[in-house]
């Protein structure tokens, strides 16, 4: 085959397609998918299934297809590989959606998404999620909680749908189970099997495996580094076995000529490839070093397709690489036949995680990352007669797991087909114990987020439930946001719970490197002060990052929104000759200076917005009064200079894990101080949350706390004694003390995230203290009182003695007409598109009404002649935004709120207007569609409230925006903004410049 230098595997060109072992079969792989309802695709890894099966659809016009991953990183993979292979750009042909991110339009004919993304969407749009004409389901033998989901719920829709088609495709599938999890479809229905060609076809490359015995002889060692069989011998990885693994790299680097020949590691958590890489690193100049884990951001794991000329590859990764994805040039797989397993702990009330040996399925996925460019040699770090001891498959996720969220997000699915999780569970290829799923249902009921409803005893989602549901985010993350907009802090809860599930962090972690990666965090939060309340170091690590995201927002973003609108008025003119770099260009310099990781920070901000936007929709009581003036905005005297220092290049060739701020950097540290940005609160409410949750979670929370005798065999453990012993039942000392000893001290690890993992049997109290009552809220999330009042709104409107209120793009008056029946018409200002005196109306006599202004950013700022309004006067502005010329074009629509926003920032930054209220009034679920709190905080208006609209007192809104969501209203609402100037000790004095320019008569960017 032909090898390549570029950064892009050289198999993706069509010459090298037509070699796959798939190509064989293309004619009869099409013809059996129309045929059949279901098939079966069964192949060696590298045969070509994954990339080539949805192009011979596409090319017998079958499209559109769907095609599902198991992992984001093997979608973003395998997209781009078939959108190279079809000479289109991703997001064209070729499109995928993961998790928040998704690069697709509607010329999309092949769609690429991970099984979670299709789960949530079948959830929300039931069998219309499913309306592509093939549905592929790829490596369905990896047994996710979210692939077995899919799977059941897309036989439900197939039972009732007769449209339906879908192709199951694995490397390592137990055929005979798929075969009869599909028999029951209907009358003379059949799973087609298809068998691609092995490894022994002459267009294959071949693959050798050695194991633990031969890997000792070749390097002429002996070791015993696993035991007569798996149940008797735990997954630890050892010193050893990292020891093991350098030789042998080193080992095949003697041995093999070719440089671009690399080997790929496979290692269980983050830790082991920590440890791998330290060995690894003193030997960089023989190899280019790449990591592959959930950690690393998806373009940095990119990298490791790049074959390299000048230094050997290795790849050390986890399980991410097991699947679908081809790294070429890979000749080596070592193997340390270990994997890392979640599993829900009883004890501490979450899911945790441990070291297991993988499955003989797991070893053959693995054995197919080579072969597959050229031929491969495999080594299993376990005897031969170990591996035959390991089990065939697995075990499923699903039978491992609490179910929780899994339950509380079926009962909210819209189709009856799939919303039971009693009925929907035990339909699953393998059905978790009913008691775990009635434990789940349970927990739910208990904190509000199900009810049992007679007379049928169905659970349906609470108000609180649906909420927590909406947010795409892990359950606890959920529950901490709720937790946060009780308390009025619901914003930063948002960016907080996103912090608990992203990875990577806004904060660059240099892989390798702690004492750098501690360094960096403290840039940012020093949790060690003696003022911090938080116990553990996740916890620091949240709140530092959740620094560095406003430090971000702060410093850099309103940095630019300064200029956007500067540029409003044209005042960047004399800079229009001089080559601009490109804004994401200048970001990603900026992150570098201040050790960020730019596309974290995109990623944050991207789910930040969704949901928000889903709070808005569903409008709970607590959102009322909730304030949109983010914490970084205290101090207002905050400011931040780069003094950027220049170090020596050293090595420019590409290593992603050598830090790029190491070049250059900002040296005005820390960037953020402690008692700025409102940290330390932040830091205080986070434990006194957390502390609430936990308490929250558990059952019964100190009548059922056991004490054990003492009973002399080994001596007190004297950190147990003082709540911080995190060993557990693997400590050598007695936990145990007196039946009548007092109830011990609160115990520090049940009120962190890392939770207690002793449970109910620890001695130490998990009763929350009187502190933490007193700060709670009123622990129910309910939705908004849904009654309007004329006072709710006037309350807004000036004194006697103070200004005017400008009612702006009232068309036909109809506003204009009711407010003056409400509140003195002599300070009543209002603007019209239509001609002089085209309403006669008693009302509007004492009105000052501006006719023939079409737009509102128009009256805002004339482009030509004196401005007719007395900006002076104005107080309160009011916009009730019609839509009605706009049709189903949100992007216009959005397009009107931002000029709006723009506009009226310019003029209020001008003349210092900042006491003015700004109030739009709309339905909510449209607020939420066009993102109109985002389209005002980019231009430094923030909401102050918001409350239900009288529409029976000021006039009905023409927008007839609706929802069939259950517990969602399309309720009128108005939204109260502020300004919020960006600080001219950061940003000068910008404001004299906006007067100076706006007053001059200048025309603006319309």
């Amino acid at each position: 085959m032909a090898e390549s230098s570029s950064s892009c595997e050289s198999s993706d060109s069509a010459a090298d397609f037509s070699t796959l072992p798939v190509m064989v079969l293309r004619k009869k792989i099409v013809e059996k998918i129309m045929e059949n309802r279901v098939t079966l695709i069964v192949g060696e890894t590298g045969c070509g299934k994954s990339s080539q099966v949805p192009q011979f659809l596409l090319e017998e016009n079958m499209a559109p297809i769907l095609c599902t991953q198991p992992r984001r990183f093997a979608v973003v993979a395998v997209a781009r590989m078939v959108a190279k292979a079809r000479n289109s750009e991703v997001g064209g042909e070729v499109g995928y959606h993961i998790g928040h991110s998704k690069l697709l339009s509607e010329r999309s004919k092949i769609v690429f998404k991970t099984a979670g993304v299709l789960l949530d969407e079948m959830r929300e749009k039931g069998s219309k999620a499913l309306e592509y004409k093939v549905i592929i389901l790829d490596e369905v033998h990896e047994r996710s909680v979210e692939s077995d989901l899919v799977l059941v719920c897309v036989k439900q829709f197939m039972l009732r749908d007769y449209d339906l088609r879908v192709v199951l495709m694995s490397a390592t599938a137990d055929i005979a189970r798929y075969k009869d999890y599909f028999k029951d479809l209907g009358r003379g229905e059949r799973v087609e099997v298809l068998a691609i060609p092995n490894s022994s076809q002459k267009t294959f490359f071949q693959r050798k495996v050695s194991y633990l015995e031969q890997v000792t002889e070749l390097l002429g060692i002996n070791s015993e580094l696993s035991g007569p069989s798996p149940s008797m011998d735990n997954a630890d990885i050892k010193p050893e076995v990292h020891k093991l693994i350098h030789d042998l790299v080193l080992q095949i680097h003697k041995n093999e000529p070719d440089i671009e020949k690399s080997i790929l590691v496979f290692l269980p958590t983050y830790q082991s490839l920590e440890q791998q890489w330290y060995l690894l690193k003193p030997l960089s100049s023989c190899f280019k070093i790449h990591i592959l884990h959930r950690s690393i951001d998806t373009e940095q794991a990119l990298m490791a397709m790049k074959i390299w000329k000048s230094h050997r590859k290795v790849i050390l990764a986890t399980n991410i690489a097991e699947s679908s994805v081809t790294i070429p040039k890979v000749a080596y797989v070592i193997d340390s036949c270990r994997s890392l397993q979640v599993f829900w702990d009883s004890n501490r009330k979450k899911e945790a995680s441990e070291l297991t040996w993988v499955s003989k399925s797991q070893a053959e996925q693995r054995r197919g990352r080579t072969g597959r460019t050229c031929d491969g040699q495999v080594f299993r770090l376990v005897t031969g007669s170990f591996f035959n001891k390991l089990q065939d498959y697995e075990p499923p996720a699903i039978l491992r797991l609490s179910l929780r969220q899994q339950v509380l997000l079926i009962c909210c699915a819209e189709s009856r087909a799939i919303n039971d999780p009693k009925v929907l569970l035990q339909k699953a290829l393998d059905p978790p114990d009913p008691v775990v799923v009635e434990d789940a249902l349970r927990f739910l009921v208990r904190i509000n987020a199900l009810e049992k409803t007679l007379p049928r005893g169905r659970y349906e989602p609470t108000f609180y439930g649906r909420l927590l549901a909406s947010f795409s985010l892990s359950f606890d993350a959920s529950v901490l946001i709720l937790k946060f907009g009780d308390i009025g802090m619901l914003r930063e809860g948002i960016l907080l719970g996103i912090l608990m599930d992203i990875q990577p962090l806004p904060i660059l972690h240099p892989f390798g490197q702690e004492n750098l990666s501690a360094k960096y965090t403290d840039c940012y939060f020093h949790g060690d002060s003696d003022k911090s309340v938080l116990t553990g170091k996740r916890e620091v690590a949240f709140i530092a990052n959740l620094s560095a995201f406003q430090f971000w927002q702060r410093v850099f973003k309103d940095k630019h929104r300064l200029e956007r609108l500067k540029k409003i008025l044209k005042l960047d003119e004399m800079d229009t000759t001089q080559k601009q770099l490109p804004l994401a260009k200048i970001e990603e310099e900026w992150c570098t200076f201040h050790m960020l990781v730019q596309s974290s920070l995109n990623h944050v901000s991207e789910i930040y917005e969704d949901v928000l936007n889903s709070v808005h929709r569903f409008r709970p009581k607590f959102l009322v009064k909730s304030d949109g003036l983010p914490s970084y905005y205290e101090p207002y005297e905050f400011e931040h200079t780069c003094l950027i220092t220049h170090l020596p290049d050293g090595d420019t060739d590409d290593d992603q894990f050598e830090p790029p701020s190491e070049t250059r950097k900002c040296l005005a540290v820390p960037f953020v101080s402690p008692n700025q940005f409102q940290n330390d609160i932040m830091a205080e409410k986070m434990a006194l949350v957390i502390k609430e949750v936990r308490v929250q979670y558990t059952e019964n929370n100190s009548s059922n706390q056991h004490k054990v005798v003492n009973d002399g065999k080994a001596p007190p453990c004297r950190f147990f004694v003082n709540g911080s012993c995190n060993r557990g039942n693997k400590c050598p000392f007695s936990h145990s003390l007196p039946v009548n000893e007092v109830k011990g001290p609160t115990c520090k690890f049940f009120f962190s995230l890392q939770g207690c993992r002793n449970g109910d049997s620890c001695f130490f109290s998990h009763d929350l203290d009187p502190s933490v009552s007193e700060f709670s809220g009123s622990g129910e999330c309910l939705p908004e009182d849904g009654d309007a009042d004329a006072v709710l709104l006037l309350q807004f409107f000036p004194n006697a003695l103070g200004g005017r209120v400008l009612v702006l793009d009232d068309t036909d008056l109809h506003f204009t007409i009711n407010l003056a029946h409400k509140f003195n018409p002599f300070k009543i200002i209002s603007t019209t598109c239509l001609p002089d005196i085209s309403i006669c109306d008693p009302s509007l006599t004492a009105v000052k009404i501006l006719w023939g202004l079409r737009e509102p950013y128009k009256a805002i700022i004339s482009t030509a002649g004196e401005n007719p309004i007395p900006w002076n006067e104005v107080e309160c502005i009011l916009w009730f935004p019609n839509f009605d010329s706009y049709g189903g074009n949100l992007e216009g629509q959005k397009n009107l709120i931002q000029k709006f926003f723009e506009c009226l920032a310019v003029r209020i930054l001008a003349d210092a207007m900042y006491e003015v209220q700004v109030i739009l009034t709309m339905k909510n679920i449209r607020f939420s569609q066009l993102q109109v709190e985002k389209l005002g905080r980019d231009c430094f208006f923030f909401l102050k409230c918001s409350f239900p609209f009288d529409e029976s007192s000021f006039g009905e809104l023409t927008d007839k925006v609706t929802t069939k969501k259950p517990m969602l209203v399309s309720r009128a609402t108005s939204y109260v903004f502020n300004l919020h100037p960006p600080t001219d000790i950061q940003f000068g004095d910008y404001a004299t410049a906006f007067n100076k320019r706006l007053h001059g008569k200048v025309c603006c960017q319309q």
